[in-house]
């Protein structure tokens, strides 16, 4: 087996487009995507590997458009954020960078530009940007090869959509051991010596004449990159993972980690977060407990995703909430609310509403009051599939991490019981597991995070 065969042979890589790579080729092309870093990249460092074999120059080519459903300008703002991380730390790797408008953004166009001998790029489970990929493959002339970069157990060991915590813990358990592991930042051997012509320069807004939904303004108070990632990975580990299990459901503390955005984007991986936590000076138990979330939980919601093609509808539900929905189809809200209500936080429940707004103001929710915030939406909804339309579409409106396996996920056990079980039986709900306001803040300060989003507002408004 010669050191191509072995390096397509890794259970992270998956081979699109056969064959030999084009032995009078330039260079070999990343296509970066999902895994927006120069830095602790599975798919970058196979990149490099391929192309130290061939002694070819590596280049990076980053493309983004106004097209990505439900991306607005706050999403678009922090990716940019973002960018002179990577151009930074591909340099130091030797690697080339090279950033295009969106009128100039085609892969396949570039490819031939530069004459690329062979094409790495990193998966992504989400619906759209598999269609890109399976679009690619159906139309390069080159090998094609894409890599599970944002996992740690590759997603296709696998093999089906696990339904709980409990079925898959086991299997990633079993392979932890060999995948969490450092990555490795190989250097290019042969450095891209210039960048062809029409690459946007660093600064350049890459936004520029888009049309692009403008309504959700960026958050300043969020930078993006991976330097900031790291920033915020490393005073998580140093200053309050100790307290972690019990300060994680406490939205007034703050004692989570505040990663989900920097993980969606890519700006850091998740065997950099995991390694880090793993080797922190704080009790067990706050580790395990992180773990648990960062690899269990967060890969869990990626097998959902990859698995299962309705898993941003209705249709994921499991055959128990079927039944259990049929049976109270009939049942009458107390309450209901409107999309545009629900959207201005204008309901009856104080906690709900700084809930929403917090998303709002700041481009993320407290991870607890995610539950509660989607299962009050099933309750002032006037049918399931409103109520999964309305928080999928808020969701990916407004958080930051928005449009991400994990979100999807969340959304899925609140309101249609996925990765649970039943529980008694009550009105509308059914046998899905209930959350109100007085239970919910019996675990934690509710008014002091009413009080803190009050005031926030009031800050904002200014």
């Amino acid at each position: 087996m010669n050191t191509l065969d072995k390096l397509n042979s890794d259970p992270r890589v998956t081979v699109r487009k056969d064959g030999a790579p084009d032995s009078e080729g330039h260079c070999i092309v990343y296509w970066m995507q999902r895994a927006q870093r120069g830095i602790d990249n599975p798919a970058l460092d196979l990149a490099v590997n391929v192309a130290n074999e061939l002694r070819k120059p590596v280049v990076v080519f980053l493309a983004s458009g106004p097209f990505y459903p439900h991306a607005n300008q706050r999403h678009y703002s922090f990716l940019a954020g973002g960018i002179p991380d990577i151009a930074q730390d591909l340099a130091l790797r030797g690697v080339g960078f090279v950033l295009r408008a969106y009128a100039d953004h085609c892969l396949l166009r570039f490819c031939t530009e530069v004459r690329a001998a062979m094409v790495i790029g990193d998966e992504n489970p989400l619906r759209d940007p598999e269609k890109w990929r399976s679009h690619v493959a159906q139309q390069i002339h080159v090998p094609f090869w894409t890599v599970d970069a944002d996992v740690i157990v590759p997603s296709r060991l696998l093999k089906r959509e696990h339904y709980a915590a409990r079925t898959i813990r086991p299997r990633l358990n079993e392979l932890l051991a060999e995948f969490l592991v450092p990555v490795n930042n190989p250097i290019a051997q042969v450095p891209w010596a210039a960048p062809p012509p029409h690459s946007l320069s660093r600064g350049q807004d890459f936004m520029g004449g888009w049309t692009l939904d403008r309504s959700v303004p960026p958050m300043k108070h969020w930078t993006g990159g991976s330097k900031q990632a790291l920033r915020t990975l490393h005073e998580f580990v140093g200053k309050k993972i100790a307290d972690y299990p019990v300060q994680r459901n406490h939205p007034p503390l703050e004692g989570t980690s505040k990663l989900s955005p920097y993980l969606h984007f890519g700006h850091i991986g998740p065997h950099t977060v995991a390694l880090a936590v793993q080797t922190a000076v704080a009790p067990l138990q706050s580790r395990q407990a992180f773990l648990e979330q960062i690899i269990i939980r967060r890969e869990l919601a990626v097998n959902f995703v990859r698995f299962n093609p309705s898993y941003d509808s209705l249709d994921c539900l499991e055959p128990w909430a079927d039944r259990s929905f049929a049976e109270h189809a009939a049942d009458q809200r107390q309450v209901l609310y409107s999309e545009q209500q629900l959207e201005n936080a204008e309901t009856h429940d104080p906690l709900w509403n700084a809930a929403q707004k917090q998303m709002i103001l700041t481009g993320w929710m407290h991870n607890y009051l995610r539950m509660y915030w989607a299962k009050k939406i099933l309750e002032w909804s006037p049918s399931i599939a409103v109520a999964y339309r309305r928080a999928v579409w808020l969701n990916d409106r407004y958080e930051l991490d928005g449009r991400d396996p994990n979100g999807y996920a969340g959304i899925a056990w609140a309101i249609v019981g996925k990765h649970d079980r039943a529980w008694s039986d009550r009105p509308v709900f059914g046998k899905i597991r209930y959350m109100s306001f007085a239970s919910t803040s019996r675990k934690f300060d509710s008014k002091k995070f009413i009080e803190q989003i009050t005031s926030l507002e009031k800050r904002s408004s200014v």
